[in-house]
C-alpha cells in the first residue's frame, strides 16, 4: 500500500519560555495529519496558531515533544531530504546572482558545475526569468526575487514541497500570477505540498484539501475540507464560481470564532 507522504501522528510542541524561565508553552497538541504523494495540502488558522511549527517539524528542523512524524513511511530522525522548503523570509544570497543562488543547492549535491549551470537556467527559463540569471537580488523586484526562490526550490526536484506564506509580501496582482505558476508547476510534476496561509482565498483556490487549525495555544486541528473544484485552475476566475463561495463560507463559519480568539490574545500580548 503506497505510504502519505508526510504523516504526523499525535504531534505536539513544547517549548520554555524566553521571557519567564521555566514556564512552558505549548504551541501546538494532538495534531495527526496526512499528505498523500501528489496531493496539495493547505494549513490555515490564526496568527500565532503554530502552523509553522509544524512545517518545521515536517523539514525535520523541529523535533516534536511528543508524537512521531514519517515520510513515505519512513520514521523521520534528521533532516528531511526529501523535501524542498520556500521560505517565508527572503533566502537568497545577496552576495550570488540569480543563476548563482539556483545553482548553489545543485553544488552542495557534487553536481558538476556544467550540468548544474544547465539545469538552473533551464529553472530560471520555468519560472519566467530567462535571461536574468546575472542580476543581484538588489536588483530585482520582489516578484522576481519569489520567482528564484522557486526555482532555487524546484531545481533540487524534491518529492515534497514545503511553503511557509511564500507569496504573503507581494502585491495582489504578482501573488495570484506567482500562484498560477506554482499551480501550473504541482500540476507538471505532481509533488506532495504541504503548504502555510493566512490566506483562505488562496487556500481554496490552490489546495487539493485545507485543514484548519484552533487558536493557541496547543492550537490543533478543527476542521478539514476537502476542494473538490475542477483543476486546471486560475486562482483569480475561480474565487467568482458557486462552489468556491460555498466552501469559503463553510471553511470560515469554522474558522471565524478561532480567528477571534487569536485576535483577542494578541491584543493582550500587546497591552
Amino acid at each position: 500500500m503506497q505510504q502519505p507522504a508526510i504523516e504526523l501522528q499525535d504531534v505536539a510542541c513544547t517549548f520554555i519560555s524566553k521571557d519567564a524561565p521555566g514556564q512552558r508553552y505549548t504551541a501546538v497538541e494532538n495534531v495527526s495529519l496526512k499528505v498523500e504523494e501528489g496531493e496539495f495540502v493547505s494549513v490555515v488558522g490564526p496568527t500565532g496558531c503554530g502552523k509553522s511549527t509544524l512545517l518545521n517539524v515536517a523539514a525535520g528542523l523541529l523535533v516534536p515533544s511528543k508524537g512521531s512524524v514519517r515520510i513515505f513511511g519512513e520514521p523521520l530522525n534528521d533532516i528531511n531530504t526529501r523535501a524542498g522548503y520556500m521560505f517565508q523570509t527572503e533566502s537568497l544570497m545577496p552576495w550570488r546572482t540569480a543563476l548563482e543562488n539556483v545553482l548553489a543547492g545543485l553544488q552542495f549535491r557534487g553536481v558538476p558545475d556544467d550540468q548544474a549551470r544547465q539545469q538552473a537556467d533551464d529553472w530560471l527559463r520555468r519560472v519566467g526569468l530567462g535571461g536574468f540569471g546575472d542580476r543581484y537580488p538588489h536588483q530585482m523586484s520582489g516578484g522576481m526575487r519569489k520567482r528564484a526562490s522557486l526555482a532555487q526550490t524546484l531545481v533540487l526536484d524534491p518529492d515534497i514541497i514545503l511553503m511557509d506564506e511564500p507569496f504573503s509580501a507581494l502585491d495582489i496582482q504578482t501573488r495570484q500570477l506567482m500562484e498560477n505558476e506554482v499551480l501550473e508547476l504541482w500540476q507538471s510534476k505532481k509533488k506532495a505540498v504541504l503548504f502555510i496561509t493566512h490566506d483562505l482565498d488562496e487556500a481554496i483556490a490552490m489546495s487539493d484539501r485545507v485543514v484548519v487549525l484552533s487558536a493557541g495555544p496547543a492550537s490543533h486541528p478543527i476542521g478539514e475540507f476537502k476542494i473538490d473544484i475542477e483543476r486546471p485552475r486560475d486562482v483569480a476566475e475561480v474565487k467568482a464560481t458557486p462552489r468556491f463561495m460555498a466552501l469559503h463560507a463553510a471553511i470560515w463559519s469554522v474558522m471565524r470564532e478561532e480567528v477571534l480568539k487569536g485576535y483577542q490574545q494578541q491584543l493582550l500580548k500587546a497591552a
